[in-house]
């Protein structure tokens, strides 16, 4: 974790006001002054500040129900900030585990823990994300075969990992994956021939979307282990 990310979470100071104290020699790392905000330190190292040692506050771990038509990014842009409906402290302290496009919906988890979002995103974790896709035009017989063989897209140099594909309807399929490249569930059905008018994440590891839209719940400490 970063120096600066650290102190914030340990203290009640803002992101610059951490910075400014760090470069004024305040903080101390396992006795050595660290003046750099992006340093990486561990939270079981020694850390003070103006001769105060720090204790990071507990992680922090939840689920939302992502709307159409927002972003999931901590600030505004060509759409509003899925944050605006985050209604807790210091929201600006979590970043999104496995973003989605403005136009997706569904599951998005937010937590301050990096080890754990890392677990969850690293295709090499095997971290399945089941998505509920509405096509344009009824899958053939083949196409699931193709995609438990790997896909190549266009533009990427090696083919996506295996994933299951489960029809629920003529135009509508569940899609398990455990990579998350760019615009992935959308490029593998045009790698096929068809096109994704609707896009929905239900689940992610042993973590299943169970709030309305727009709402926001605390993962359980099972949910947090099992993801």
């Amino acid at each position: 974790m970063r120096l600066d990310k650290f102190i914030c979470k340990s203290t009640e100071l803002s992101r610059a006001e951490a910075r400014r104290a760090i470069h004024a020699g305040l903080a101390v790392v396992n006795g050595a002054a660290v003046t750099h905000e992006a340093a990486q330190v561990h939270e079981n190292n020694h850390i003070t500040l103006d001769g105060q040692r720090l204790k990071p506050r507990p992680s922090r771990y939840f689920m939302m129900h992502k709307p159409a038509g927002t972003l999931c990014s901590n600030v505004d842009g060509a759409y509003p900030s899925l944050f605006r409906g985050l209604n807790i402290d210091k929201p600006d302290e979590l970043h999104i585990v496995g973003r989605l496009d403005a136009d997706t919906t569904g599951l998005v988890l937010l937590t301050d823990d990096g080890r754990w979002s890392f677990n969850i995103t690293h295709p090499q974790r095997q971290c399945d994300k089941v998505y509920r896709v509405s096509l344009r035009d009824p899958l053939n017989e083949q196409v699931a075969h193709r995609f438990a063989q790997g896909l190549q897209l266009q533009g990427e140099n090696a083919p996506t990992l295996p994933a299951r594909l489960e029809s629920i309807a003529p135009r509508e399929v569940l899609l398990t994956i455990t990579e998350g490249r760019f615009h992935q569930v959308k490029r593998m059905f045009a790698a096929v021939g068809n096109r994704v008018t609707g896009l929905h994440r239900e689940q992610i590891g042993n973590i299943r979307l169970n709030v309305p839209v727009g709402q926001w719940r605390v993962l359980t400490s099972n949910e947090v282990a099992g993801a």
